[in-house]
């Protein structure tokens, strides 16, 4: 397909891509767009002129949550509606600029309202590799990991869009050799490379979503960066996992990619060995060939990679996770955000935070500026992209970037 718009060369947001995101103007009430190349589709602008269904008053919410909860049919729909508009040379929207906005001139919001976060642990590579570090090397997966897609549930007033600063934390912290804790800001600040599924539609109270309808309840994806106080999360983890060490701030990147956008991108995950339990059973390709990267900006500095990884090296598949979240009749709702777990691949240049590519602080990582790193600190910027390719299809995630302010 070509579009009139002008996409530059290597754009996230080709004529295949037209992710969904919600962005205001010089002050104006934040409405939704459709991304493509540097401009933004304005949606609210589109249906006030009848050019597209559902009626304007779906667009023009603060998040996208009435919109998603149309259904996939209504949301594709208007996708393909666009999508037609800007391979049209004669359409209406080419004739009128108003339709169209820079995204240099926009503000981008989060996304979605955002009921309830959980977070996985999905990645076979981090699991293990955190494993060998606080536990026997030997026997660094838990009996279970192998069995179920591992899980807890975070915070969702502190998940925030890009852009977002984030205050170091502070909390308890057991110093190396002491025997009672201390309260202090965080020493061990970490990013997790991850991405997250928008859940799309609703579940009663006591309802199971089969593994086989799973995706029908995606509507789509986000990068994801679920920051870590390491030295927090070592002492407050037992007997209950993850608590001050994690739920400070997570930040989501403003577009959402619709798993209609990704279909060309699925390829088969990894063998599971042992079999998993019938609830947990799919078939065919259930894993995305995306690449993904983190870069650190250090102030004043130019921004250099930290790591490359690729969503296909999970373990635990979308469809499996969503399965096992609701099989003991747990409801969800349009806007739940369920993240993937850090991302790492086999190769220690495919970690996915710094608490694997430092080694729990053992290793320095030198950037080009002369400085080193063991984990964040103050006034770095951590930026993650993502992005896939297929012959000549190209779609990608945009970024999600947020720079380290000290502690308050």
């Amino acid at each position: 397909m070509q579009t009139w718009v002008p996409v530059p060369e290597n754009s996230d947001f080709t004529i295949y891509n037209l992710p969904f995101g919600v962005f205001s103007v010089a002050g104006d009430a934040p409405r939704a767009g459709i991304a493509i190349g540097n401009q933004i589709v304005d949606l609210a602008a589109l249906a006030d002129a009848g050019l597209i269904a559902p009626e304007k008053d779906y667009f023009t919410q603060p998040t996208l949550n009435r919109f998603i909860g149309l259904g996939k049919k209504v949301t594709n729909e208007v996708r393909l509606r666009v999508q037609q508009l800007l391979v049209d040379e004669d359409s209406e929207l080419k004739k009128n600029p108003r339709f169209l906005v820079p995204q240099s001139e926009a503000t981008m919001h989060l996304p979605i309202k955002v009921g309830d976060y959980t977070d996985f642990y999905s990645s076979l590579e981090h699991a293990t590799n955190v494993g060998k570090m606080f536990r026997d090397p030997e026997n660094a997966l838990l009996p279970n990991w192998k069995h179920i897609p591992v899980g807890y549930h975070g915070r969702a007033s502190s998940v925030v869009v890009s852009g977002t600063p984030i205050h170091r934390p502070k909390g308890q912290v057991m110093p190396k050799g002491a025997t009672a804790p201390v309260f202090k800001p965080t020493g061990r600040l970490d990013f997790e490379l991850e991405m997250a599924f928008i859940v799309g539609k609703s579940t009663d109270l006591g309802e199971s979503v089969p593994v086989s309808r799973a995706e029908d309840y995606i509507f789509g994806m986000v990068l994801f960066n679920d920051w870590s106080a390491r030295d927090i999360q070592k002492w407050e983890y037992v007997p209950l996992g993850p608590f001050l060490g994690k739920s400070f701030a997570s930040s989501v990147s403003p577009w959402i990619v619709t798993m209609e956008a990704l279909e060309p991108f699925k390829v088969k995950g990894p063998d599971q060995d042992p079999e998993v339990l019938p609830y947990l059973k799919t078939e065919g390709a259930k894993n995305y060939d995306i690449d993904l990267s983190v870069g650190i900006r250090p102030q004043n500095a130019e921004e250099e990679v930290l790591c490359r990884s690729n969503f296909k090296y999970m373990y635990w598949n979308m469809a499996q996770q969503l399965a096992h979240h609701t099989v003991n009749g747990c409801n969800i709702q349009v806007g739940d955000v369920m993240a993937s777990g850090t991302i790492s691949g086999k190769d220690e240049t495919s970690y996915g935070s710094m608490l694997e590519l430092s080694w729990g602080g053992q290793k320095t990582i030198n950037l080009k500026n002369g400085a080193t790193r063991t984990f964040i600190e103050d006034n770095d910027t951590i930026t993650m992209r993502g992005s896939a390719k297929k012959d000549d299809i190209r779609i990608g995630f945009g970024e999600v970037s947020g720079k380290i302010l000290p502690a308050k």
